[in-house]
């Protein structure tokens, strides 16, 4: 490591290595195409920041480009890289969609060696002539599996890729492995060597993962309630902005304190959702997943799955946001019995210890008392409860009524007129 990292690394709570950061430090060192595969939260944006950094020449034009799938995740990127850049004497700079584009091209113009983005603005600068990326030395693409994935960030990609010189020095970096990272050969024209440190890596810290089992129209009263938990924040993940919209109106209704972090939101409104979170102003940020990808909030206590995922990657991605840097977390799953069933056979091939949850005074927990409601709204069952009293009270004997038969007599063979 540079010795003008060491007492950074020191400052900031450092004693070894990741498994990720010892495994790639050489390969990037001498200039290799790596795949990186490591678990969320273990460091993989330092694992390649130390080694790039030591490669680039200040004052000598833009030499590192970072590639990321949100704006979130672009902005932290900047905050986590610019510390160790300003150790050697380079700028760092971020350009995101969202932001004043003319602010971008003034920042442009002071030559920043690490520039770092969302595929479609880098894009649009670059075709502009206001990113010029001859002087390129290397270009990470974060977040590998979901930028490559879809066909137009995939395009946007290459294309920054095919403004670099011939020989840039190509790194892809994700948390887990599509059929697409099988291709990067076909589709960047490279050899890459595969760096995959998931099985060995254990810096994620103790994660429970619970499953509450409650009717669809329930589940805002859910949120509610977890809201009241002690300690709780949470980021809460939805499949659609819709869905979203209508169940922050709710929960706002009902005194909840929440923000919302959707794409259609301006990237200023989205900053300060974050900053919310990070700060404990709020107790429930709502968004979808946008937010899924390399998001690091300290010590994030927990995340709700107010959708359940449709596939593993998905889950693993959510979760990743809590229990990072061996910190505990919580994993709070919401559905009824059919859509539980379901997402548990959607992830039985990992190894995740499912638990069901209850809430009960305030707290999450695994059993409650048998003399009180559970969180389904329900008692033990009424028609024990009434046996129970009936078998309590002695059976009363059947008292007969008297017949009046002087008023029977008079009334005999009187027709019975109707109103």
């Amino acid at each position: 490591m540079n010795k003008n990292f060491e007492e950074q690394f020191k400052k900031e709570g450092f004693t070894q290595l990741a498994p990720i950061q010892k495994a790639v430090y050489e390969p990037l060192m001498q200039g290799k195409n790596i795949l990186g595969l490591a678990p969320t939260g273990s460091g993989k944006t330092l694992a390649y920041t130390w080694p790039l950094l030591e490669r680039l020449l200040p004052g000598d034009g833009v030499q590192l480009l970072v590639i990321a799938p949100s704006q979130e995740l672009a902005a932290q990127l900047t905050d986590v890289i610019r510390p160790w850049s300003k150790l050697l004497g380079m700028t760092t700079i971020s350009v995101i969609g969202g932001a004043n584009v003319k602010r971008q091209v003034e920042k442009l113009k002071k030559r920043p060696e690490i520039v770092i983005g969302t595929p479609g603005r880098l894009l649009n600068l670059a075709n502009d002539k206001k990113l010029k990326l001859h002087t390129l030395t290397t270009v990470v693409i974060d977040e590998a599996d979901e930028l490559l994935q879809q066909d137009e960030t995939r395009e946007d990609c290459r294309n920054l890729v095919s403004c670099a010189p011939a020989d840039v020095q190509l790194s892809f970096f994700s948390a887990t492995k599509t059929p697409i990272l099988d291709q990067l050969h076909r589709w960047f024209g490279v050899n890459v060597e595969e760096i995959d440190v998931r099985k060995e890596d254990h810096t994620q810290g103790q994660v429970m993962h619970y499953l509450i089992e409650t009717p669809v129209r329930k589940r805002v009263d859910i949120l509610r309630r977890l809201s009241h938990v002690d300690d709780f924040c949470a980021l809460v993940f939805f499949k659609q902005t819709a869905t979203l919209k209508d169940v922050a109106d709710k929960l706002k209704h009902q005194h909840v304190k929440i923000a919302e972090l959707t794409s259609d939101a301006r990237q200023i409104q989205r900053q300060q959702a974050l900053n919310a979170l990070r700060k404990r102003e709020i107790s429930l940020l709502l968004t979808t997943d946008v937010a899924a990808r390399g998001l690091d909030i300290k010590e994030l206590p927990a995340v709700v799955n107010y959708d359940l995922p449709h596939d593993t990657n998905t889950y693993i991605h959510r979760v990743g946001r809590t229990g990072r840097m061996g910190a505990t977390g919580k994993v709070v799953n919401i559905g009824n019995e059919h859509d539980l069933r379901l997402f548990k056979q959607i992830i039985r091939q990992e190894s995740y210890d499912f638990v069901t949850g209850y809430l009960y005074n305030s707290q999450i927990v695994t059993e409650i008392p048998e003399d009180k409601p559970s969180d389904k709204g329900r008692s033990k069952p009424k028609n024990k409860v009434k046996k129970q009293v009936r078998e309590k009270i002695p059976e009363q004997p059947v008292v007969k009524r008297k017949k009046n038969r002087k008023r029977d007599q008079k009334n005999k063979g009187k027709r019975r007129i109707k109103d």
